[in-house]
């Protein structure tokens, strides 16, 4: 297990900094076949698509920001949790060396770069004990763009063209796409929104973050939120020509 722990936990990283899953790639194509031909987004997607082929195919680092890499760990009674963060730590050491990760790690005060995108908190490493045998190693590289889109919100409330929103799934619906409209243009697009209702400030940030592991073309459970998830997805996924036509009056 020891060296073959590294190499699965290298292996991880560089397949996740340079390679997307086949939903969000079918995503993808969806939103290109969408977009109207000439516009400014088909020709943003179009660009955005090309690069992820080349990033796929030379194993070069989608993005220029490579984000805080984010391990959720689930491992079985006995397992040596210091050991396994230490091998996640070489190994993105490792992954920076080779060029497949952006030296991201910067010394808040100092405003000194490790070089090696290790440093205090990072990489975060979330462990959770299960009762199976095996060891889950989940990877989520979110970048700063994205990360400073993040929104919470308390309810009730009153956002600007939606009015009130009250402690109900109307609320709810209208928060989530007040967030999308204010992220416009700020994060790295294209975007996933992950969700958290209810909770703490800190785990409901935790608990939203970890929404984004779920398979794009996944439909939630509860029927409720199965709903809502769609009426904010047909919302938030129009046209760019669409959004600005009826940007004083999202519904």
């Amino acid at each position: 297990m020891l060296p073959a722990f590294f190499d699965s936990m290298l292996d991880l990283i560089i397949r996740t900094s340079t390679d997307l899953p086949p939903d969000v790639r079918a995503a993808m194509k969806s939103a290109m076949g969408a977009e109207p031909a000439g516009t400014q987004s088909a020709q943003a997607l179009a660009i955005i698509a090309e690069n992820i082929d080349m990033a796929a195919d030379g194993e070069g680092a989608i993005c220029q920001d490579t984000g805080m890499p984010t391990f959720e760990i689930k491992t079985p009674a006995g397992a040596n949790q210091g050991w396994m963060a230490q091998q996640i730590r070489e190994a993105i050491a490792e992954a920076t060396r080779r060029g497949k990760l952006r030296p991201n790690s910067v010394d808040s005060i100092t405003g000194k770069n490790s070089g090696n995108n290790l440093g205090p908190g990072t990489p975060v490493i979330h462990f959770e004990q299960w009762d199976r045998d095996d060891i889950e190693v989940r990877l989520l590289l979110k970048g700063g763009g994205c990360e400073n889109c993040n929104a919470q919100y308390s309810l009730p409330a009153d956002l600007a063209h939606l009015g009130r929103a009250d402690r109900d799934l109307e609320g709810v619906r209208k928060c989530i796409l007040h967030a999308v409209w204010q992220a416009q243009g700020k994060g790295c697009s294209p975007g996933a929104v992950g969700v958290c209702i209810g909770g703490d400030r800190a785990n409901g940030y935790h608990h939203a973050k970890l929404q984004l592991f779920r398979s794009l073309d996944e439909v939630n459970p509860d029927a409720r939120l199965a709903e809502l998830e769609a009426k904010i997805m047909a919302r938030s996924t129009t046209s760019a020509s669409e959004r600005w036509a009826s940007a004083a009056t999202p519904r």
